[in-house]
């Protein structure tokens, strides 16, 4: 199995979807985050499952345990492969998720956004490390029963020994020709798509590296050569 999921946020859904087509050849999958969700909703799904290739709806369902297990059975028609929850959101919230959950489609919990670095959390009052706090909550997702969960590449390799059956969705990756940075400020925490696979990675989530990339097709090729 191809382990790349194309990030396929664009505001418009026929450029979406032309991406999609273009790269589709190289790619696993393609991941749906929320401002495509939002823009696009259940016909815009419906539209790119029409590629051929499993779906990730990626929207990070963070609420009461009774409110995410119905937008968890609200999304069952799309067959979705892999939706992500919040593991902040507590073990009963994400039991109900995945038990609301379709047949076919594994749970994942996000624990600390790629976004994210240890001053960030210290803001918002978590104590210790962002390294420290993904252990906590891929411990708590693995109690919870769910599938596995999103980390950065950095922490891949200690949740993947301590959780042997786990998947696990790494985003944040920079193929080693583009600098930190480079595709995009906002990603603190990255590593190349080689070393989350080797970290033992279950899925990489590319975005701007392809989407933005003068060929995407070359592009794609590159990164899916590298693994």
């Amino acid at each position: 199995m191809n382990p790349i999921y194309l990030a396929l946020d664009l505001p418009r859904l026929d450029a979406a979807i032309a991406l999609a087509q273009k790269v589709k050849g190289h790619v696993g999958g393609l991941k749906l985050g929320l401002e495509f969700f939002c823009a696009h909703g259940h016909h815009g799904v419906h539209e790119v499952a029409k590629v051929g290739l499993p779906l990730f709806l990626d929207l990070k369902l963070h609420d009461i345990p009774n409110t995410v297990a119905g937008a968890m059975q609200s999304i069952h028609v799309l067959e979705p492969a892999i939706v992500t929850v919040h593991a902040s959101g507590g073990r009963a919230m994400m039991e109900d998720a995945k038990a609301a959950a379709g047949e076919h489609c594994r749970v994942v919990a996000v624990t600390v956004l790629t976004s994210l670095d240890d001053a960030d959390l210290a803001a918002t009052g978590v104590g210790g490390s962002s390294h420290d706090q993904v252990l906590r909550l891929a411990d708590l997702a693995a109690e919870a029963g769910l599938d596995g969960i999103v980390c950065s590449g950095q922490e891949v390799g200690e949740v993947h020994r301590r959780w042997k059956n786990g998947f696990f969705v790494v985003p944040g990756l920079r193929p080693a020709e583009a600098a930190n940075g480079a595709l995009g400020g906002d990603q603190k925490r990255t590593v190349t798509p080689r070393q989350a696979r080797d970290a033992g990675a279950s899925v990489l989530v590319i975005g701007r590296p392809i989407s933005r990339a003068e060929d995407p097709v070359t592009a794609a090729r590159a990164i899916e050569g590298t693994l």
